[in-house]
C-alpha cells in the first residue's frame, strides 16, 4: 500500500469531452501542487483502450484515480462504471464522478455501479477549481491507496 502522503507523482485518467473542464481540472490539479500526471480520454472507449493498454496505449500508467464525467459521446459514463467495476483488472482503481448531474437518481444509480463518490461540477470557475483541489488533496493525501501494479 502507498503511504496517505504521497511524494510520488499521481496518475489520473480523466474522462471528458468538454474541452474547457479539461483546462480547468488541470489548471486546479497545477494550483492545487499535486504532482501528477493527467491523462484525458474524451470518451469512454479511449478510456479503456488506455487501461487495457491497447492500441497506442501499450505501456500506458494505472491511474491511481480516475475522474470521470456521466455525460459522455459513445459508451456512456454509467456503463463504463459497470465495465469497469465488472473487471478483476480495473475494479479497484477508484472512480470519482464528476459531472453536471444531480438528480437523487442519478447519484444512486452511479453508486450501484460502484462508484467511491459523486460530485456535482460546480458551473462558477472559482468554485470548480476548489472542488478540482479537494479532490486531489482527500484523495493524494488522506486516502490510502493501493500500490501500481
Amino acid at each position: 500500500m502507498r503511504s496517505p502522503v504521497n511524494t510520488q507523482i499521481v496518475e489520473i485518467l480523466l474522462i471528458e469531452d468538454n474541452p474547457g473542464d479539461v483546462r480547468l481540472t488541470r489548471e486546479a490539479l497545477a494550483d492545487g501542487k499535486i504532482a501528477n500526471r493527467l491523462t484525458v480520454a474524451p470518451d469512454a472507449t479511449e478510456a479503456l483502450a488506455i487501461l487495457r493498454r491497447e492500441g497506442t496505449s501499450v505501456g500506458a500508467p494505472t491511474p491511481d484515480l480516475i475522474l470521470l464525467d456521466l455525460n459522455l459521446p459513445g459508451m456512456s459514463g454509467r456503463e463504463f462504471l459497470h465495465v469497469i467495476k465488472s473487471d478483476d483488472d480495473l475494479k479497484r482503481i477508484p472512480v470519482v464522478v464528476l459531472t453536471t448531474a444531480k438528480e437523487d437518481e442519478t447519484v444512486l444509480e452511479a453508486y450501484g455501479l460502484a462508484a467511491n463518490s459523486f460530485i456535482t461540477k460546480p458551473v462558477d470557475y472559482e468554485r470548480f477549481i476548489e472542488v478540482v483541489r479537494k479532490i486531489g488533496a482527500f484523495w493524494f493525501s488522506v486516502v490510502r491507496l493501493p500500490s501500481r501494479r
